[in-house]
């Protein structure tokens, strides 16, 4: 059959994606965009604010619009299935408890290879690893904790197992990834850490590239500040900051105060001054006013943060935000993203800006109207002019000559 898959949201879902597309791959089916009018549409959908709900029910329709039967799995399918049963059409919903089993549920087997994978392209050169899913944490605006449930790892040896897999097929670069990746291996017998696997995945395997996703301030204790320091692990790290108020931070029931975060983030910049560090912070939380926004905007503009990701807050059902006090309006919230959104292009600029007359290593990830497109080891977008022995997924030296807009301008200078 030909078959596509839609992701939308987080690094763990587009890892699960990978998985389900693998396994259908050696399920002798192929593999499609939407475009190509594919038997089924496998969409893998997000909740974490009202415009990924809206995006999921957009791609839904698109489907059916297509005439495929949908597969609808992901955080909106988890907490909208009373909504997704209205919806006309040939469509069936599949629990994330029940994602690593899709293809049994679709063609009704009893056995799925959706871990043994055989070799096949992959839409993405970077592939992401998912080591852990659901969270233990509470914070008053985020729903994602009824979808997935309560943090699960996954074992060290299947861990190892896939990284030696994508290190076979000539893959430069996996992300560890997980919905809260700091709390790796916890839930284990015997307990495990982050450090642990990742000290594991550095001597059982060869993969050149390493990368973390999203880790908590205070997850990130000395031995992965002295991992980072390692040559394959990227010097890249994502730390969310949502608000650099503290009043919010306590309504939003975060685990640390601002000066916390500020004292983290010092203590890694000092081991490593050349990381990239990233943010998450929500604008317009409910109590958020003038005062405890300007809080937040000083604080950033504070932190050499590489790169920002803004979000207008987003009501959720069912989560403690939503009943709090004090709602902002949206065009408040839109004129504080403008703001904050025009600081983190600044930051990223002047990180690029570190980098003007260095070599750097880039994974290629696109090559398109001539150019290619990569990212270096901390996280800097790089474009340059395509050369003919230079394809997607490759690992390239690239001399950093400056930038426009966001994206750093490079040249090619000899293949590692």
């Amino acid at each position: 059959m030909r078959i596509a898959i839609l992701t939308l949201g987080c690094k763990t879902n587009q890892a699960e994606s990978m998985s389900i597309e693998y396994a259908l791959y050696n399920s002798g089916h192929q593999i499609v965009n939407i475009s190509e009018n594919p038997d089924i549409c496998v969409i893998n959908t997000c909740t974490v604010t009202s415009k990924a709900d809206y995006q999921s029910r957009q791609l839904i329709n698109k489907a059916l619009k297509n005439n495929s039967k949908v597969i609808v799995t992901g955080c909106y399918a988890e907490l909208n299935n009373e909504e997704l049963n209205k919806i006309k059409g040939d469509i069936k919903t599949v629990k994330n408890s029940e994602k690593s089993n899709i293809i049994n549920i679709i063609f009704q087997k009893t056995s799925s290879n959706l871990f043994s994978f055989n070799p096949m392209p992959l839409s993405r050169h970077r592939p992401a690893i998912k080591v852990q899913d659901g969270c233990n944490y509470s914070c008053s605006y985020c729903a994602i904790p009824m979808a997935r449930g309560r943090s699960r790892s996954v074992e060290l040896d299947d861990v190892i197992n896939e990284i030696k897999l994508y290190e076979s097929m000539g893959y430069k670069e996996i992300v560890l990834t997980g919905i809260h990746l700091g709390t790796y291996g916890l839930d284990l017998k015997p307990k495990k850490s982050l450090s642990i696997l990742l000290k594991t995945i550095l001597k059982n395997t060869s993969i050149p590239r390493i990368r973390l996703s999203s880790l908590e301030v205070k997850e990130i204790d000395d031995e992965i500040i002295e991992l980072l320091k390692d040559d394959r692990v990227c010097r890249h790290l994502h730390i969310p900051l949502q608000s650099g108020d503290d009043n919010i931070l306590k309504l939003m029931n975060r685990t640390y105060l601002s000066r916390e975060y500020i004292s983290g983030i010092e203590k890694i910049l000092k081991a490593i001054p050349d990381i990239s560090l990233g943010t998450d912070v929500i604008v317009g939380f409910p109590g958020e006013g003038q005062a405890e926004f300007d809080n937040t905007r000083k604080l950033i503009e504070s932190i050499a943060f590489s790169y920002l990701h803004i979000f207008p807050y987003s009501q959720r059902p069912k989560t403690k935000a939503i009943e709090l006090p004090y709602h902002v309006a949206g065009t408040i919230k839109k004129e504080r993203v403008s703001i904050l959104r025009k600081i983190g292009v600044t930051k990223k600029q002047e990180f690029i800006k570190k980098h003007i007359g260095k070599t750097l290593d880039i994974v290629v990830e696109e090559q398109i109207d001539g150019k290619i497109i990569g990212t270096t080891k901390n996280y800097i977008k790089v474009v340059s002019r395509e050369r003919k022995d230079v394809v997607p997924g490759m690992l390239v030296n690239i001399n950093i000559l400056g930038y426009d807009n966001d994206v750093a301008i490079g040249s090619l200078v000899n293949n590692l």
